[in-house]
C-alpha cells in the first residue's frame, strides 16, 4: 500500500516547512533558538493539521537529536518511564544534544502522567515537545507547563496551502507522474479549512478517483466528489469548528432553540463536554460581560460540573447554561475594552505610571515623591475623590463604554457622575 500523500510530503527541514512564519520565519522566535541549538521544553497548541508533528520532526533534525515519540492516546507511566530511561542512555546530561520526547495529544494525560515528566524535564534528561489542539492552560498541570515555552500554531493560510498543493503536484514522485490541471482551489481550500494534512487528503482522494492521467480540477468536481461520501460529525476536522462556530453564533444571536439543537449536534458526535463548556465560559465574558454579570457565574459553574458528572449526564447542564446565556441580554464592552486597552499599550507603549500611584515601601521612595498628592477614595464623601489614573500621555482616554442594557446603563448613570467632564460619560 502506498504511503499517503501528506506523509510523503512531509518536510525534514525548516527550509521545506511552509507556514508557521511567526515562530519559524526569519525572524521567529523558535528560529533562533533553533540555529543556536538550544531548545527549550515547549508545547505547541493549535488545530489539527497545522504542523505540530512536523515541526517536532523538524527541530529534531535541524538540532541533530534523537527523537522519541509518544502518543498519549495509547501510553501510560510506564512507556513514559521506558522513554526516558533511553533518553539517558542516549544523551548526555545538561547537554545541547538532549535527546527530544514528543507527546502526541498531551492533553489526554491523566496528572499522574503528566507528573512522570517532571524531573525528566527539569534535570535536562529530555527535552519536552508537547502537541495539543486543547488549551494548555486547562489541560497541562501547571508545574509542567510552568517549565514549557507555550507556542500557538496558526490554520495555514491560503497562499501556503495552495504552495503545498504545488509542491505536491511537481514535487511528489507518484502525482507529478500526472498531468493536473489546478483550475480552481477554492473548494479544496475551504473543506481543509486550513488542516495541510486534510487538503492533502482530499486532493489525494479526487486525483485517485479519476482513472485518467490528465486531470482538471474544479470547485464542481471536488464538491461532486465530496458529497457523494457520507459526512458525519468529526471532532477533529472541519465539522468540528463549523458546528462550535454556529453554537457560538447562535447564542451570540439570542436564539436558546439553534443554540440547543448544534449543542446536540456535538453531543451525539462524542464532542468532549469540557471543550464546549469552556467555550461557553468564554462567551460569558465576551457577549454577555456586565449585561448579566451572572452568565459567567453560571458559565463557571456549569465547567465545573460537566467536569465532575461527565457523560451523559452533562449534556442536562450544558443545556441549561446554553440556553440561559442565549436568553440573556449582550454586551461585547468589556471584551472592546481590553481590546482597545492592549491596542493602547502597543502603540505608547511602557508609559510612566503617575508617582502619586506608586507604591513607596523605602524612604527613598518617599523622598522621591511616590505616593505624594493620592487621594484615599474612603476618605472622601461616597467613596470618591477624582484623580488622575492614567499616564499624563493619555490622559481623559476612555476605554470602557457602558452598553444600553438595562444593568450597563446603571453603570454608566454611575460613571458619569464621577467621570463625565473628563470621560464624558
Amino acid at each position: 500500500m502506498s504511503t499517503p500523500l501528506a506523509e510523503r510530503l512531509r518536510p525534514t527541514s525548516l527550509e521545506e516547512y511552509l507556514s508557521q512564519h511567526h515562530i519559524v520565519g526569519p525572524n521567529g522566535m523558535l528560529s533562533k533558538q533553533i540555529k543556536n541549538g538550544i531548545i527549550p521544553s515547549m508545547i505547541f497548541w493549535g488545530p489539527p493539521g497545522v504542523g505540530k508533528t512536523t515541526l517536532a520532526n523538524v527541530i529534531a533534525h535541524e538540532t541533530e537529536r534523537p527523537f522519541y515519540k509518544l502518543s498519549a492516546i495509547n501510553s501510560g507511566v510506564k512507556d513514559i518511564r521506558e522513554v526516558i530511561d533511553k533518553a539517558k542512555q542516549s544523551g548526555g546530561l545538561f547537554t545541547s544534544r538532549n535527546p527530544i520526547l514528543f507527546i502526541d495529544e498531551i492533553h489526554r494525560f491523566s496528572k499522574s502522567q503528566q507528573d512522570a515528566l517532571l524531573e525528566a524535564v527539569e534535570k535536562g534528561w529530555v527535552t519536552l515537545i508537547g502537541a495539543t489542539t486543547e488549551n494548555p492552560s486547562f489541560e497541562v498541570i501547571s508545574a509542567l507547563l510552568s517549565r514549557c515555552q507555550v507556542y500557538t500554531l496558526r490554520p495555514f493560510n491560503r497562499e501556503d496551502l495552495e504552495r503545498l498543493l504545488q509542491r505536491a503536484i511537481n514535487k511528489d514522485p507518484e502525482v507529478s507522474k500526472l498531468r493536473i490541471n489546478l483550475k480552481e482551489t477554492q473548494a479544496l481550500l475551504r473543506l481543509s479549512g486550513g488542516d495541510a494534512r486534510k487538503l492533502l487528503n482530499l486532493f489525494e482522494l479526487i486525483i485517485n478517483s479519476e482513472d485518467q492521467e490528465e486531470i482538471t480540477i474544479t470547485n464542481d468536481m471536488v464538491m461532486a466528489k465530496v458529497e457523494s461520501k457520507s459526512v458525519r460529525y468529526d471532532k477533529t476536522g472541519d465539522q468540528h469548528y463549523d458546528i462550535i462556530s454556529a453554537f457560538i453564533k447562535s447564542i451570540r444571536g439570542s436564539d436558546p432553540n439553534a443554540a440547543v439543537y448544534y449543542l446536540a449536534r456535538m453531543i451525539e458526535g462524542g464532542e468532549d463536554v469540557k471543550f464546549i463548556a469552556r467555550r461557553l465560559l468564554i462567551l460569558a465574558s465576551e457577549d454577555i460581560g456586565n449585561a448579566n454579570p451572572t452568565a459567567l457565574v453560571l458559565a463557571n459553574s456549569t465547567f465545573q460540573a460537566v467536569s465532575v458528572v461527565g457523560n451523559p449526564e452533562s449534556r442536562i447542564i450544558l443545556s441549561q447554561c446554553a440556553t440561559y446565556l442565549a436568553s440573556s441580554p449582550k454586551s461585547n464592552a468589556a471584551y472592546d475594552a481590553i481590546n482597545k486597552a492592549q491596542q493602547l499599550v502597543n502603540e505608547t507603549g511602557d508609559l510612566e505610571v503617575p508617582l502619586s500611584l506608586r507604591n513607596a515601601p523605602s524612604k527613598l521612595m518617599k523622598e522621591l515623591g511616590y505616593g505624594d498628592d493620592y487621594k484615599y477614595a474612603h476618605n472622601y464623601e461616597n467613596n470618591f475623590a477624582s484623580h488622575e489614573f492614567l499616564p499624563t500621555e493619555i490622559s481623559n482616554t476612555k476605554l470602557y463604554n457602558p452598553g444600553n442594557n438595562s444593568r450597563e446603563k446603571a453603570q454608566r448613570d454611575f460613571l458619569r457622575q464621577l467621570w463625565k467632564e473628563k470621560y464624558g460619560y
